[in-house]
């Protein structure tokens, strides 16, 4: 009886390390799928409805921590990565664009950093830009790194628009870097598309598709592979 107490128990724990396991070994492509269809059927505070997104499993997206983005740079490494966030209206406009254009050529590795929690937020208080949270240690070392490429973080008071004198890395943002250098930025939004929300036309699409194959080039043209192919 003793045994079979013991053997039931030790089939239960295989069980339950097996799940675990699994659990934890989630691919990063499902993970981004799920994060980013997770929105799907909901609504934003101000009551406008998440664009629809259906992503396949097999999407190029690997998660990057910022601290070890830092460091392929530091080492010189060549490779795609993209700034952006869940609920990012313009990074859900632009997704389904970028997926197509990396398979279509032969991308397989796009590193994914979630920008929610780490950029900086600032705001006007009766006209003084007033800092409500600071970007993290990380994120004003990636500013420092990709400088040449970046814009400076403006806001707006009615139609003027305010300096604030820092840079910025707006979502969504792909980057391309070679060799540890960041040689191209695009934001992969279409010039007709005026609002996050609006019905994407082919046209629109295309743009965006366009934009993103540009960069693409600028990672399959460079004499290394880190991403693409297996060199």
């Amino acid at each position: 009886m003793v045994r079979k107490v013991k053997k039931v128990v030790k089939v239960l724990f295989v069980l339950i390390l097996g799940v675990l396991i699994s659990g934890c070994t989630k691919s990063d492509a499902v993970k981004f799928k799920e994060e980013y269809e997770s929105l799907n059927g909901k609504t934003t505070s101000s009551g406008k409805e998440y664009r629809k997104l259906e992503i396949s499993e097999d999407n190029p997206f690997v998660y990057l921590s910022t601290k070890e983005l830092l460091e392929k740079i530091d080492n010189q490494e060549t490779f795609l990565v993209y700034f952006g966030y869940t609920s990012c209206p313009w990074c859900r406009s632009v997704i389904g664009p970028l997926i197509s254009a990396s398979k279509d050529n032969d991308v397989s590795k796009i590193y994914y950093i979630d920008l929610y929690e780490i950029r900086d937020i600032l705001k006007l208080e009766d006209g003084e830009i007033i800092i409500e949270r600071e970007g993290t240690k990380d994120y004003k070392e990636i500013l420092n790194k990709l400088d040449n490429l970046l814009e400076e973080y403006t806001l707006t008071n009615g139609e003027e628009e305010i300096k604030t004198g820092e840079k910025r890395i707006y979502a969504p943002s792909v980057v391309s870097i070679v060799k540890g250098k960041g040689t191209k930025l695009t934001l992969g939004i279409s010039k007709l598309q005026t609002d996050p929300y609006m019905e994407l036309s082919g046209e629109m699409i295309e743009e965006s598709y366009n934009s993103f194959v540009e960069i693409i080039k600028e990672i399959n043209n460079s004499d290394l592979c880190e991403i693409g192919s297996e060199c």
